[in-house]
C-alpha cells in the first residue's frame, strides 16, 4: 500500500518537477539518491548525471519531504496511517496542518463493536460532530477515536459515554480501550497504541465492565515484556502447587478481583457481588491455603495480583 502511494507521488513529482523518479536501477548515465518518505529512507534514480542531474535529484528530495500533496487523498486512510504510527511525529504534524487541526491536549479510544459495526462507526461520527475530534475505522472490527481534551469529562468519562450511546442506541456492545493524554497531536499514535492495548489485555484478563484505561494494564505490560523463561522461574519462586486450584476456577478469580477492587473491603465486596459474607470469608480462606497468601493483608495483595498475572500470561 505504502509502495503504492510513493509511486502515485512520483507521477506527481514528474508532473510538477519534469523529473521521472524511479525506485530501481536501469543501470546506465543514471544518478543515485535517496528519497524520505512516511519515516523511511528509500533508493531512488533519475536519468542523466553531473550537476544539473544531482541538482533535479536534490529539488525532488525537498518536494518530496515537504510537500503534502495528496499522499492520502482520503482523510481517514491519512489519519489511520497516523495512529498506526507511519512517517512518526513529522507525519502527524503534516496531517495536523493540512486539516487545520488547533493542537493541544489529545487522547485515542479504540472501539471493538461486538456487531453493527458500519452503523456503530456512524453513529460515532455523530457524537463526534462539529468538533475537531475524528473517527476511522482501523479494519472491519476496531474503530479509533482521536478526542483533545477538553474540562467537561476525563477521557474515561468520554470513552463511558459513547460506550453506553452505543448500547442504548444500537444495542450494540462493545469492548473500549482507553489510552493516556498526550501533550501533543504529533504524540497520538502512542495513545492510540495504548488504547489498542487495554482492550487487547481486557481480553486476556477477562476484565469486566466494557471500558478500559491503559493504566490498568502498566503492569501487565511491563510483564508482558519480559522474556517467557524468565517469567517462569518468577512463578517458581512462589513455590505455589495449588495456585491452579485458585486461578482456574472462575468463580474464585472473580471473588478475589473483586476484592481487589473494592480495596479488600469484605462488606462492600459482599454487597457487589449479592455473596454472604460467610461465604466470601471461606472463600478468601480457600485463596489464602491454596496460595499461603492473606490477601486481605496490602502486601499479599499485591503479590496475589502479580502472580496472577504471571500465571495468566504463561498460560494464555
Amino acid at each position: 500500500m505504502a509502495d503504492d502511494n510513493l509511486r502515485s507521488i512520483l507521477r506527481v513529482v514528474a508532473e510538477k518537477t519534469g523529473t521521472e523518479v524511479r525506485l530501481r536501477s536501469l543501470g546506465g548515465e543514471e544518478t543515485h539518491f535517496v528519497i524520505g518518505y512516511l519515516g523511511k529512507q528509500t533508493d531512488a534514480w533519475i536519468d542523466g548525471v553531473g550537476e544539473e542531474a544531482e541538482k533535479r535529484a536534490r529539488l525532488v528530495a525537498y518536494f518530496l519531504e515537504n510537500a503534502d500533496f495528496g499522499a492520502f487523498p482520503d482523510r481517514r486512510e491519512y489519519l489511520r496511517s497516523v495512529l498506526l504510527g507511519d512517517g512518526g511525529p513529522s507525519h502527524a504534524y503534516r496531517y495536523m496542518t493540512k486539516y487545520n487541526l488547533a493542537d493541544g491536549t489529545c487522547y485515542c479510544v479504540e472501539i471493538v463493536p461486538d456487531r453493527r459495526r458500519e452503523e456503530a462507526f456512524a453513529h460515532v461520527e455523530r457524537c463526534l460532530a462539529e468538533t475537531q475530534d475524528a473517527a476511522v475505522r482501523m479494519d472491519d472490527s476496531r474503530i479509533a477515536v482521536v478526542k483533545f481534551s477538553d474540562e467537561e469529562q476525563t477521557p474515561y468519562e468520554f470513552a463511558q459515554f459513547l460506550s453506553q450511546s452505543l448500547y442504548e442506541e444500537l444495542g450494540v456492545r462493545t469492548s473500549v480501550g482507553v489510552g493516556c493524554e498526550m501533550r501533543s497531536f504529533t504524540e497520538i499514535a502512542v495513545s492510540y497504541a495504548q488504547a489498542a492495548t487495554a482492550v487487547r489485555m481486557s481480553g486476556i484478563f477477562h476484565a469486566e465492565g466494557e471500558v478500559h484505561s491503559y493504566r490498568e494494564y502498566l503492569l501487565v505490560r511491563m510483564l508482558e515484556d519480559v522474556p517467557k523463561s524468565r517469567l517462569k522461574e518468577y512463578m517458581e519462586q512462589f513455590r505455589m502447587e495449588g495456585a491452579a486450584e485458585v486461578f482456574d476456577d472462575e468463580d474464585m478469580t472473580a471473588t478475589a478481583e473483586e476484592f481487589l477492587e473494592s480495596s479488600l473491603n469484605i462488606s462492600e465486596t459482599s454487597r457487589n457481588l449479592f455473596m454472604h459474607r460467610n461465604t466470601l470469608t471461606y472463600r478468601l480462606d480457600k485463596i489464602e491455603r491454596a496460595t499461603g497468601l492473606n490477601i486481605r493483608k496490602f502486601s499479599d495483595a499485591v503479590t496475589f495480583r502479580v502472580i496472577t498475572i504471571l500465571y495468566k500470561l504463561l498460560n494464555r
